[in-house]
């Protein structure tokens, strides 16, 4: 795991303990993007700064009385229609905003006095959340009297402070998170509200479903664009608003054709990102089912190319790989999500637009990443994870790579992007790729994930000794001269997974020194005990359920190193497996294997 910044280690807080120390030694470098990489940006840069400089002036525009005389149209009177969200509540949350502490994208605010929305927000996503209403559904779960009056209160100083035009409320992103929140929760505290708040709350509505239409297709590209088509969409069978459904729907079929590809997966290449698209899109398709209206074939076809998908990324203890910035998910998500789909379709072994494999055998289960960045603004969560895996046994995760910041601008983001952070191959303590550094591009194009260009291949076959699947990448090759080539045969028991690192250099390598460093990394999930084996050429790894597994490896030295985990949503301490060494101008290969003690 690369070394975190002290900046970043005093901050961060591991099963309760400050890290004071960083959790390893390597450095992981980011390399510098070359010019050619930079100036291909400039274009789009220039248009997102004269987009940047037209909406400031549509944002002033938005919140005179002038611009409101334009919204007007036909009120409603109630949410017509309520579409299931399975998304988890947590009723430890509620009970925090009882007492005035509200906690979102892993920031706690403590209200002393006054209003929530009259506090500094710590970030922009805080923000978000707040003005999105994401503390309903966990008051609407902890239910009865109190809850239903603090949900009325805090929609009731947000309409005081944000009845027209402000900004972040406003915002197209900002809206749609708040209208899927109130669609699917807002029932339980507005059914018993004054008639006379309830009625200035519904005009807003309809103006903020007004302002969607127009602002949708403004939001930041990706999810954002997405969750704001499909929010029109459901304004407008929640509010009975036929314009807005229209408008949603040409929008969101457009966004599907970018977004969602066509094996299923999402366009960033990240499983959380997809639960997060497929969420939105079924509860879309569950108000299009309940108003009669005709289902888009662009809509049906997404999610039944999408469902499989989700099974594909889920591991034994039913959660999602962690890759590309997502996170694990709630298993009880996903299989609330995967029991509305009704074709059932099964996964592929191979999701070739995704750029992923799948191996399974036995009750083992083994992902792994054999693509580069994703295009453009989609690139922004990236990690530079190619030739990663992930791996279960049973209900428990083995092998897994250390997941992504708890929060927008977190001082550990770009070393959890890093490649050093997941479970491959690095050479040099480098990266694969790069981020964007700090700048006037990043500024305006966000800190997006950057690779020469790279040949990718991967392959799969059965064999007698079990599925084997073989890819390689070139993303090291223009700055070190040297092609990474990986190897798994998962054997037909799921009792082995035996694996093969190559390091084939195409170019003579400098003759002074050892040769380029390399590091064969496995980050091991924190339920896992380590223990070094009698032979000391060997480590056992003890699962919670006592099962045993042991490691071996050739063609390195093997060392146990500390590492992070953050795939499950918190940050906890846990262990690698290192296999360092030198390549110089021969090929090198590192054997190495798991295997299951006791396996007949």
């Amino acid at each position: 795991m690369p070394a975190l910044s002290r900046a970043s280690a005093d901050d961060a807080q591991v099963e309760g303990r400050p890290v004071s120390e960083p959790v390893a030694a390597s450095t992981a470098l980011w390399p510098e993007p070359q010019f050619g990489l930079r100036t291909g940006l400039w274009p789009e840069a220039g248009k997102a700064a004269v987009a940047r400089a037209t909406e400031a002036v549509f944002g002033y525009f938005r919140g005179g009385s002038f611009y409101r005389l334009t919204l007007r149209g036909p009120m409603p009177d109630r949410i017509s229609f309520q579409p299931h969200d399975p998304r988890p509540r947590r009723l430890d949350d509620a009970e925090g905003f009882f007492h005035n502490r509200f906690r979102f994208a892993g920031h706690v605010v403590d209200v002393k006095d006054g209003s929530i929305f009259d506090c500094e927000t710590p970030s922009e996503a805080f923000a978000r959340a707040l003005h999105g209403f994401e503390w309903l559904r966990h008051l609407e779960a902890a239910g009865g009297d109190e809850a239903r009056r603090l949900a009325l209160e805090l929609a009731g100083e947000w309409l005081a402070r944000n009845a027209h035009y402000t900004e972040p409320a406003w915002q197209p992103e900002v809206i749609a998170t708040r209208f899927i929140n109130l669609f699917a929760h807002g029932r339980f505290f507005l059914i018993n509200s004054d008639l006379l708040w309830r009625s200035r709350f519904f005009v807003s509505l309809r103006n903020q479903a007004r302002v969607l239409g127009r602002t949708a297709s403004k939001a930041p590209d990706g999810l954002p664009r997405l969750q704001g088509a499909a929010a029109l969409v459901l304004a407008g069978i929640c509010l009975a608003d036929g314009r807005s459904a229209s408008v949603g729907l040409a929008k969101l079929k457009h966004e599907i054709e970018r977004q969602i590809l066509p094996d299923g997966g999402y366009a960033s290449r990240s499983p959380e990102a997809l639960i997060e698209a497929f969420l939105v899109l079924s509860m879309t398709q569950q108000a299009l089912d309940a108003a009669n209206r005709e289902t888009q074939t662009a809509l049906r076809s997404a999610l039944d190319r999408m469902a499989p998908m989700l099974r594909f990324f889920r591991l034994g203890d039913g959660g999602l790989g962690v890759f590309n910035g997502g996170r694990e998910s709630a298993p009880e998500l996903v299989t609330a999500l995967l029991a509305r789909d009704e074709a059932q379709g099964k996964p592929f072994g191979h999701a070739p637009h995704c750029a992923f494999q799948r191996m399974t055998a036995g009750r083992v289960v083994v992902l792994m990443d054999v693509g580069g960045p994703p295009q453009g603004a989609f690139s922004d969560q990236a990690h530079a994870g190619c030739l990663a895996l992930e791996m279960s046994a049973g209900t428990h995760r083995i092998i897994v790579n250390c997941g992504a910041a708890l929060g927008p601008g977190e001082h550990w983001g770009p070393a959890l992007r890093a490649t050093a952070a997941h479970s491959t191959m690095t050479l040099a303590d480098t990266s694969s790729a790069t981020i964007l550094p700090p700048g006037w591009l990043a500024t305006l194009l966000g800190p997006r994930l950057l690779a020469n260009p790279s040949h990718l291949e991967t392959r799969r076959s059965e064999t007698e000794q079990g599925l084997l699947v073989e890819a390689s990448h070139e993303f090291y090759l223009p700055r070190f001269g040297v092609v990474h080539r990986r190897r798994l045969v998962l054997a037909p028991r799921g009792a082995l997974l035996t694996g093969v690192d190559r390091l084939i250099p195409t170019k003579k390598l400098p003759r002074h020194g050892a040769g380029i460093p390399f590091a064969v990394r496995f980050h091991i999930h924190p339920d896992i005990r380590l223990s070094l084996a009698q032979d000391g050429g060997s480590v056992i790894l003890k699962l919670p359920n006592g099962e045993g597994w042991r490691f071996r490896c050739g063609g390195g030295a093997l060392t146990i190193e500390e590492s992070v985990y953050l795939g499950g949503g918190s940050l906890r301490r846990t262990e690698q497996l290192v296999i360092s060494g030198y390549v110089k101008d021969a090929d090198l290969e590192c054997a190495w294997l798991f295997e299951r003690m006791g396996a007949v």
